[in-house]
């Protein structure tokens, strides 16, 4: 088995543990009707196991002689830019709001993945974002039932 086969085995099998201690985790969550506090760790928990097996598929599928890596290099300025517009967006989350903070969080994080050799597309990237925003605020707060922080909008 070459290094790069064994590599996405580990990986799999380290994804496909995590999201069973994840699920094992999250049954420790009182449950009170079906969409609850628990319904969305409940996915991210079923969903990471999913990833982990279709990880091991993939790697099984892998032929024995495969041994380079056909990825591109990493982009470690991307990376940081991503970890640190991560911690703004946490950081300032309270006290600017849910809806401001994911509009521009989105907005300059569609900047920061934009291909080198392409030009930024503002007028899109502001569209998506405010919709984005927009949408999930109103599903978390009116199909849920949910508190999210509104900061600067809080009017009262």
């Amino acid at each position: 088995m070459t290094d790069l086969k064994k590599r996405e085995f580990i990986l799999g099998i380290v994804m496909l543990l995590v999201g069973v201690a994840y699920l094992w985790a999250t049954t420790n969550i009182p449950r009170k009707q079906f969409i609850d506090a628990a319904f969305v760790p409940y996915v991210l928990g079923f969903g990471i196991s999913l990833l982990g097996i279709f990880q091991l598929l993939a790697a099984a599928k892998m032929p024995s002689g495969q041994n380079k890596q056909t990825d591109s290099p990493v982009d470690y300025p991307t990376v940081w830019k991503t970890v640190g517009l991560i911690v703004a967006y946490a950081a300032l989350l309270n006290t600017v709001g849910f809806p401001i903070m994911t509009a521009l969080y989105l907005f300059i994080q569609f900047i920061v993945l934009t291909p080198v050799d392409r030009k930024p597309n503002f007028m899109s990237y502001a569209v998506i974002s405010i919709v984005t925003a927009a949408v999930v605020y109103l599903l978390f707060r009116h199909a849920f039932d949910l508190m999210l922080p509104v900061g600067w909008l809080d009017f009262d």
